[in-house]
């Protein structure tokens, strides 16, 4: 259900290919959260980038995880639910296999682009699917290249440019702040962490942030 950073084998993920939803042990549950069982309380709070008001929620994941590409599906129509005052953001993290500081910026490029909501779901499907070896800068701008809606020309200029680097660095930052243990995982309000395994499934952990999402308009 959640893929631990400590192991991790990027070939034992290449020969599993996209999980089904089921495998990743999303299943309804009906239990009260506690914090320290279902979800964890920081000791020190992340910082958040979000205005008065709203409530910044963030989905930690990798490209070459698994899991996370048979998570997708699911999280993608729960995007679609939250309400107005909740700010949705991924943090692509610093591990799950050897070329993760591509893979960040290969993230936070197709977000300057505009194009998470349409390439998202399309780069898991080609890495865990398809099995395409999209592993290295120059890899990715190749498969670039040849996707037409994509101006590869301004993708390679955003993908190598400072500002992309720097948001890869701050990604990585905001992993620690979390004390991200695996992926898929999800950070509310700079406050709490939880994952498939503290809240028991993806469905649970996904049910648990609502409710941290109400908790932090307490203040």
């Amino acid at each position: 259900m959640t893929m631990n950073r400590r192991d991790f084998s990027l070939t034992a993920a290449a020969s599993i290919g996209l999980l089904p939803l089921a495998a990743t042990g999303v299943h309804a549950q009906s239990k009260p959260p506690k914090a320290g069982t279902d979800y964890i309380v920081l000791g020190k709070r992340a910082p958040v980038d979000t205005p008065a008001g709203k409530v910044e929620v963030v989905e930690f994941f990798s490209y070459n995880c698994p899991h996370c590409a048979a998570f997708e599906p699911r999280l993608e129509s729960w995007i679609k639910t939250l309400p107005a005052d909740v700010v949705f953001k991924r943090i692509p993290v610093p591990f799950v296999g050897n070329d993760t500081e591509v893979k960040q910026r290969l993230y936070y490029t197709l977000e300057a682009m505009g194009k998470v909501d349409a390439f998202q779901m399309k780069l898991f499907q080609a890495i865990h699917q398809q099995r395409q070896p999209l592993f290295g800068d120059a890899a990715i701008l190749a498969w670039a290249e040849k996707q037409p809606d994509l101006d590869g020309k301004k993708f390679a200029d955003v993908f190598k440019s400072f500002s992309v680097a720097g948001k890869a660095k701050r990604a990585t930052q905001l992993t620690s702040d979390y004390q991200v243990a695996g992926v898929p995982a999800l950070g509310v309000a700079g406050r709490w962490y939880v994952d498939g395994d503290t809240a028991g499934s993806l469905d649970r952990a996904l049910e648990v942030v609502g409710l941290l999402v109400a908790e932090a308009r307490k203040g």
